[in-house]
């Protein structure tokens, strides 16, 4: 993708400021909204391809913004907190954020990320339109039917209801059952990260998988933790 709209979401003008220059000089079409309920409108009525979204936010809170678009849209977002608990990462990573960003942060690393979004996004939408070529796109492992380019998985005929970024980590993990990657990896091969990025961001979405798609998530069969390397998949 070259360029791409991005919407940032920040009550802090100095903040905002910073990223929409930074944002512009890589050539990316930035909107800009003060507080949660207009930047929710903002993100309805533009369509961007990123979201940047604050989580202390006037009016409606980071976290039910992204809670609302990602009922609504697949669009990746970012949420950027002070909050360093834990607690708060994952908050919100389970109402549907694909990264977590807590300030300070680094402003080269939040723009490796932005790319790395973009690039990921942009990825799938092509793989959703493109017609042959490339890895199957309809594949079973085990009780899973798996559908890439409809980005749709099932099992006995039911369909489960995945997040983008979950889709995506079970598909590449399915894809290459029985091998073991690090969260590292993850973040690269998933993610599209070439930095070290958080890796809570991968144990979060694998959590979610298993309350999806494991009959004992605290005791997963399909989802399976390798103590000291990282995760693997097994039909």
């Amino acid at each position: 993708m070259v360029g791409g709209k991005v919407l940032i979401v920040e009550d802090d003008r100095t903040l905002l400021e910073v990223l929409r220059y930074n944002l512009s000089k890589e050539g990316y079409e930035v909107l800009t909204a003060a507080d949660g309920a207009a930047g929710l409108e903002t993100a309805r009525s533009t369509k961007p391809d990123l979201v940047i979204l604050d989580v202390m936010l006037p009016k409606m809170d980071g976290y039910e913004v992204c809670r609302i678009l990602r009922r609504e849209t697949t669009v990746p977002i970012m949420m950027l907190t002070a909050k360093t608990e834990e607690t708060d990462r994952v908050v919100g990573l389970e109402v549907g954020a694909d990264d977590y960003v807590t300030k300070p942060f680094s402003m080269r690393e939040l723009m490796a990320r932005v790319r790395a979004m973009l690039r990921r996004a942009e990825m799938m939408k092509h793989e959703a339109v493109s017609a042959g070529g490339g890895p199957t796109r309809c594949f079973r492992v085990g009780e899973f039917e798996i559908d890439a380019a409809r980005h749709r998985i099932s099992r006995g005929g039911g369909a489960i209801d995945l997040s983008r970024m979950e889709f995506a980590l079970l598909e590449f993990l399915a894809r290459n059952q029985g091998q073991v990657f690090s969260r590292d990896q993850l973040l690269e091969k998933v993610w599209g990260y070439d930095f070290s990025g958080d890796t809570r961001t991968v144990d979060v979405h694998v959590s979610w998988l298993r309350h999806k798609i494991e009959a004992d998530p605290a005791h997963p069969k399909h989802l399976v933790t390798v103590r000291g390397v990282g995760y693997k998949f097994e039909a």
